[in-house]
Parts: C-alpha cells; sequence; structure tokens
C-alpha cells in the first residue's frame, strides 16, 4: 500500500496556500429542490458534480456528508466514489463526514472503507465518533497512521444534545470533552507541522476557554454561516488554536447553486473572510 505524506502536514500546507475553508456537500432534498433538480440519483450527481467543479480547485478541504449520497443506495454511493476521486484529483483534500464508530472488527471495516489507500472511497481524513469509549477507534487511528490519512474526532459538537454527554464529568472530574481532546494531543505529540488527529469543535460554541483545544492537530469547526457562526468570531471561540481551525461552511456556499461563479464568489468570500479573521488574532 502507498503511504502518502502524513495527513496533518498535507492539511497544514494546504491551508496556507489556499486558505483553510471547508464545503460541505450536503444534497439533501431541500436544497437539490432549491437548485431545481430532482430529488433523485441523476440529480445528486449534477449536484455532486457542479460543487466539485466550481469549488475544489480552489479550497483546502472538501466534505461529503455520506448520508445524503447512501440513502440513494448503491447507485448513491458510487456518485460519492466519483466526486471523492473528482475532488482529490483537483487537489482538495476530502474529509468524508460519516461519523463511524463502533468496536472490534467492526470499525476495522468502516475504517477500512474509508482510510485504506485502495478503497473506493478513500479519503484523506474521516470523521468518527469516539463515545463508545475511544479505545474503541483504535483501529481507525492504526490504519489512518499506515495510509497518511487523518480522523476528526467528535469532541464538542454545536446540536444541543450533544452536551448530555460531552459535558458529563468523570469519576476523576474530568469532562468527557476535555479527555477526548487530551487523547488527541497524545495522538499528536510531536508530529510537525501538525498532527493528523483533529477534533470536531463547534463554531457557535461561544466561550471555549475553559477547554484546552491545544491539541497540536485541526480543529473542524462547523456551523460557519447558516448555524449563525461568523468568521468574525473564530478568534473569539478557539484563541490561541484558531490557527489549527477548519472552518466548515455548507449552505452559506451552497445556496448560491447551480451557477458556478456564484459558488465560486461566495467561497471566494468566506475564505477571504477566514484569512483575514485569522490572520488578524
Amino acid at each position: 500500500m502507498t503511504v502518502l505524506e502524513p495527513f496533518g502536514a498535507r492539511l497544514r500546507r494546504a491551508m496556507d496556500e489556499r486558505g483553510p475553508l471547508c464545503v460541505g456537500i450536503d444534497p439533501h432534498a431541500s436544497l437539490l429542490a432549491e437548485w431545481g433538480l430532482n430529488d433523485d440519483v441523476a440529480g445528486l450527481e449534477r449536484f455532486s458534480r457542479t460543487v466539485v467543479e466550481a469549488v475544489a480547485g480552489r479550497v483546502a478541504v472538501l466534505k461529503p456528508q455520506s448520508a445524503f449520497f447512501e440513502r440513494f443506495g448503491s447507485r448513491g454511493v458510487a456518485v460519492l466514489e466519483t466526486s471523492v476521486q473528482e475532488a482529490r484529483a483537483a487537489g482538495a483534500l476530502v474529509v468524508m463526514d460519516a461519523k463511524r464508530g463502533d468496536i472490534g472488527s467492526t470499525m476495522a471495516a468502516y475504517a477500512e472503507s474509508f482510510l485504506h489507500k485502495d478503497a473506493p472511497l478513500f479519503s484523506d481524513a474521516l470523521t468518527v465518533s469516539p463515545y463508545l469509549g475511544y479505545g474503541s477507534l483504535k483501529p481507525a487511528v492504526d490504519l489512518a497512521r499506515e495510509s497518511g490519512a487523518g480522523l476528526f474526532v467528535l469532541a464538542l459538537t454545536s446540536n444541543p444534545e450533544g452536551g448530555e454527554v460531552q459535558h458529563a464529568v468523570r469519576g476523576d472530574g474530568r469532562g468527557v470533552a476535555a479527555t477526548m481532546l487530551a487523547h488527541l494531543a497524545a495522538e499528536n505529540a510531536g508530529e510537525e507541522p501538525l498532527g493528523s488527529f483533529g477534533a470536531v469543535v463547534g463554531a457557535t460554541l461561544g466561550d471555549l476557554s475553559s477547554y484546552d483545544l491545544a491539541i497540536n492537530g485541526p480543529l473542524l469547526a462547523p456551523g460557519i454561516g447558516a448555524q449563525g457562526a461568523t468568521p468574525a468570531d473564530l478568534p473569539r471561540v478557539f484563541g490561541a488554536a484558531v490557527r489549527d481551525v477548519v472552518p466548515s461552511v455548507s449552505r452559506g456556499v451552497l445556496r448560491h447553486g447551480p451557477d458556478v461563479a456564484a459558488l465560486r464568489t461566495a467561497a471566494d468570500r468566506f475564505a477571504a473572510e477566514i484569512r483575514t479573521a485569522v490572520t488578524a488574532s
């Protein structure tokens, strides 16, 4: 198996060259309708190809949401495969937003689906859920290291329900989310210029100064745009870790489709605003 340069190093370079913006590919039914497309495989394919054509050559990261492809069965997954391959060929890193989490051989199989270099859905990184215990992610961690890929582990998510688990306090007095961040810091120890094991931390959460976000790895930050956070919020939310933040925008860019030029203009505007906010911090 050909081993890539570690994801963290590739991501750092992409962020420095293209800016840190991540654009989601979220072809849910209402957005397909807004584009004048049918909620079928043909509409899905048109949507995905248009987004890739518009922005894969200019943003650091594209993040397809696997569920919106899987709902069409094998033909939808085939569209996802093509989208991943075309996005990577255009120079974007692909983070597969699949939030997989399981144990043992099942977790290993999920990892092989997205992190094995020869897999049809091979992605540069995968979102995973650690709430069967961080140790349950070991098959994904190991395969990511072997293949030069990365992980984004759910830590402080922006959905209001997440707090009942992530803000819970363990018997030793440490919070669950803080525990996940500490695990990631250990995975990334000594890595340069950036570790490959990141956290998902919502940009809508406000002041996070009580958490140690200095994990020497990337922080995938959903919530910019339609969910209410703005690029200007990033320094306040992430503090000294803001340079390692990968802000994720979906509807804020996608609602400007299907016009390719309009999609590019929207992505460029977010990228410029994010770069300004990060540089000024």
